[in-house]
Order: structure tokens, then sequence, then C-alpha cells
């Protein structure tokens, strides 16, 4: 059985401040549980629904900021690239390249990430079924690299709404060991908040459960400490005092 990779942090990157706090915590969680969370948070939001909507601190602040992590805490790092040219400066910093969602097809972005040599994580897109992620997965594969997770994060179908169809999961385990849960984008409303994406954090936990019945072997957390206040994602962020709990749940055998 693969081991469980965990992936938890603030959606976007907000100040040194908030990646302190959620650094500090993953490393509490990690020493007392002996597992190795990925920090993750994004430098640019490119997909925010509204133009007016707070995207992050650009891609040369931003990998400073997430390579000042990895200095002072020595934890891995994840974090999204919206085009090819970042994969080559992201991968000097970060451990995982992620693909977002509406992104899995371009095949310029999936190349360029393989050719970094770095794990590229792969997010369904929201009008894919698990089936068609064989397509990204071959992208990746021929460009030489075959370190390849695959994420579900839901389906949507108009309505500000999503819906999660677990047998996606084992669908997409045909295709790569490791198949992640996004317990927190799969909870979001999007677009429902008048012009920023609304949630449902309270099925945050049931998601990760239903997830590890159905063979996800990774978890995906968006976390802040105060997820009211959040710049990003807020609605359906897990309160950083609450992933010690849930992490514990799906580490129990």
């Amino acid at each position: 059985m693969n081991k469980q990779v965990f992936i938890a942090g603030p959606c976007v990157i907000e100040s040194a401040e908030c990646l302190d706090i959620v650094a500090q915590e993953l490393v509490r969680i990690n020493k007392k549980y002996g597992i190795d969370i990925i920090f993750k948070a994004s430098f640019d939001k490119a997909n925010r629904t509204s133009i007016s909507s707070y995207r992050g601190p650009g891609l040369e602040k931003g990998l400073q900021m997430l390579a000042d992590v990895k200095k002072k805490y020595g934890l891995r790092l994840l974090t999204d690239i919206h085009e090819s040219h970042q994969a080559a400066p992201a991968a000097e910093v970060v451990d995982v390249l992620q693909i977002p969602a509406f992104l899995c097809r371009q095949t310029d972005l999936l190349v360029a990430a393989a050719k970094t040599g770095k794990t590229v994580n792969i997010k369904k897109a929201q009008f894919l079924s698990g089936l068609d992620m064989q397509f990204p997965v071959e992208k990746v594969r021929e460009s030489g690299n075959d370190n390849i997770w695959l994420t579900e994060r839901g389906n949507i179908y108009g309505y500000n709404n999503l819906v999660v169809d677990f047998r996606n999961i084992p669908d997409m385990k045909q295709f790569t060991p490791t198949v992640i849960m996004d317990c927190t984008h799969s909870v979001q409303r999007p677009g429902a908040a008048g012009g920023k994406t609304g949630g449902n954090r309270e099925f945050v936990p049931s998601m990760a459960l239903a997830a590890k019945a159905f063979g996800a072997n990774g978890f995906f957390f968006e976390t802040h400490p105060d997820p009211e206040k959040a710049l990003s994602d807020g609605p359906n962020m897990l309160y950083l005092n609450e992933l010690e709990e849930l992490i514990g749940k799906l580490i129990e055998k």
C-alpha cells in the first residue's frame, strides 16, 4: 500500500505571518504523527471569479516567500503554475508542481511541468471524468516524467455547485498509483457568493473519509488560521485548529 500523501496550506500567499503560522502547525503535526505534510500555497490565483479579487504576490516574490518557508521549516512545497514559463522557476523552489483543474488539458503546460523532473500533480477538471485523465497523464509520461499524481475535486453542472463521484478515484488509479482527494475545493460553491466563490466547509471531513473508503491515498486541504478573513476560498477552507483531528482519523488503520 502506498504511503498516504497529505497536502495542506492556505489557498494563496497572503503574508509571511500567515505562512509562518500554518507552517509551524504542519511541523508540529508531522512530528506528532511521523508524517510528511506538504506545504501548499499559490503565488498567483489566475482564475479568480472577479477581476478585482486578490491574486497573490506574483511569481518572483511568491517563490521567494515559499523558499523562506522551506529554509525555516524544512517542509516540502507544492504550488500551482498557470503558464508554461512558470514551470522552470517554480521547480527551483518547490517539490511538486500542481496543474489547476481548468488547465489539465493544456499540453504546453503539462509538458513544461514534466520536463522539470518534479512531481506533477494534475487536478481533474470539473468537466472531465476520472477515465478522461488518462490523456493528461500520457502527456506528462511521454514527456519523460513518470512521477505523476492525480487529484479529484468534483464535477460542475452549472448552478454554482459541485458534485463528487467517488468512483473517479479507483478509475484514476488505473493510470497512476497516487490519487488525491481535494477535500476543500470539492465543497466549493463556485461564483455563489456575489462575485466570489462560496462553500460548505462542514462537509470537508466527510469528503475526506468517503474518499479514503474509495481508495484515495492522498488528501488535500486548504487551511487557514481564520478562514473568515482569508483573501481567497475562505468559505471552503478548513480551520487550521481542526486539521490535526481530521488527519488523525485518516491515518487510523
